[in-house]
């Protein structure tokens, strides 16, 4: 047997060895090893405040933990938003008349439900990308937040995130139930979704002209789904001919908090998509350069190819490639877009990427605040220099491609300038 075939052999036993175990989700194996792994999160860190005595829950009759636990994680009352859809781990509890509420901030979800026994959580985690948890809604002295895996990956690892295990939001027709019509099928939903295809299943308040959208409808009967005229649900300002809200924080679905709502689980999930893509990738190449006796650093022209889709993916997810484009005003009712707008940071100008647009499209500067996330800052180094320069590529002029054609020059500069004034540790280019 020549030199070559016995190079061969390893790297074929290798591909086997794959091959045995691709029963097993990929992110339960080396490198990322999902299960098995701590977490390391903003949920993570409440949990050790709290068994440290630092910080305390307050529990409250009817909303349990909630309210605490929104200012203990500085999550506004203003992100609510409402589905009334049975897609939740409680879903005995939600129907059109006890919608789960969701409660948002840049790296944490909070679902809450009318008599349900737990909080449900999802964090964005830089290593391990979304992690789940609930927290129960029972007195106790120390509350205790519980890590969920299977129960959740059921649905939060599946084709409709790429595999990985990430945020799901998703508009169906619903029965009076709350029951979705499946029949009718579904869309999961971010910003490139169409405008007249969100919502369906959500209790949505706010103005929009004469766009339309599938939020605040409930089929009833043998209705056919697309042709019930939801002329009702259209730009509603107050929820009380629906839903009883006297139980809930606000009674809001804030259709602003929506759009971020949308916009920011694409991001956390495409972040994700290139933390483990990278990961792997390299893990795999560091296993052939041995098995084939190469140098540890012999970049494989697979790992430049795996990093470079992922990073692409995540490129035009921060800038807002493909976005539905709005053909009139869109106005919350929460206070929630002057909430965040407030955010920043801001550039030496006063100009934030957290300002909204809410004319044409969800930002007057088309790249995400996410940017800013510790998800995103701790990308490995490989992936982090690869969106940094093409990033610099788009916004600089050099890359005018045609995907990239809603950004204006004035666009790309008034982005660059923000993000240089604002974003420390910046590649030495970008100064």
């Amino acid at each position: 047997m020549n030199l070559p075939i016995l190079r061969l052999i390893p790297a074929v036993m290798l591909l086997l060895i794959a091959t045995a175990v691709r029963g097993q989700d990929e992110f339960e194996r080396p490198p990322i090893e999902y299960s098995a792994s701590t977490p390391d999160n903003a949920v993570s860190a409440l949990q050790t405040r709290i068994e440290q005595g630092k910080a305390k829950l307050e529990y409250e009759p009817e909303l349990g933990y909630l309210v605490s636990l929104l200012e203990a994680l500085e999550i506004p009352a203003e992100s609510q938003t409402l589905v009334f859809s049975k897609t939740s781990m409680q879903r005995h509890c939600i129907s059109p008349r006890t919608p789960r509420a969701i409660y948002f901030n840049d790296d944490v979800y909070i679902g809450f439900c009318q008599a349900g026994k737990v909080l449900e959580l999802s964090v964005a985690d830089s290593r391990l990308g979304t992690v789940f948890y609930t927290l129960d809604q029972s007195q106790e002295e120390s509350p205790k937040f519980i890590r969920q895996t299977d129960s959740c990956l059921l649905c939060h690892s599946s084709s409709r995130t790429a595999g990985i295990p990430g945020h799901l939001i998703r508009s169906l027709f619903v029965d009076p139930s709350g029951l979705p019509i499946l029949s009718a099928g579904s869309h999961t939903v971010d910003h490139t979704t169409p405008f007249e295809k969100r919502w369906g299943g959500w209790y949505v308040t706010g103005t929009h002209g004469e766009q339309t959208h599938q939020g605040n409808l409930v089929i009833r009967g043998k209705e056919d789904p697309y042709r019930v005229d939801n002329k009702a649900g259209q730009n509603v300002t107050d929820l009380k001919e629906l839903v009883d809200l006297g139980d809930y924080l606000t009674p809001h679905s804030d259709i602003v908090a929506l759009m971020v709502l949308e916009h920011q689980t694409l991001v956390h999930n495409r972040i994700t998509q290139a933390n483990f893509t990278t990961r792997q990738a390299l893990d795999y190449e560091a296993k052939m350069n041995q098995a084939l006796g190469e140098p540890a650093d012999n970049r494989l022209d697979s790992t430049t190819r795996r990093i470079t889709g992922a990073g692409n993916d995540l490129v035009e997810a921060l800038l807002l490639v493909g976005e539905a484009k709005l053909t009139a005003p869109v106005r919350g009712t929460s206070g929630y877009a002057e909430w965040f707008a407030q955010q920043g940071p801001r550039d030496s100008k006063g100009r934030s990427l957290r300002e909204f647009d809410l004319e044409r499209r969800l930002f007057k500067y088309p790249c995400s605040y996410l940017i800013y996330s510790r998800a995103f800052d701790e990308l490995p180094p490989e992936m982090h220099d690869f969106v940094w320069r093409r990033l610099w590529e788009i916004l600089s002029g050099e890359d005018d491609s045609k995907e990239f054609a809603h950004l204006s020059p004035e666009d790309r500069q008034a982005i660059r300038e923000i993000i240089r004034d604002t974003k420390p540790n910046l590649p030495e280019y970008w100064k």
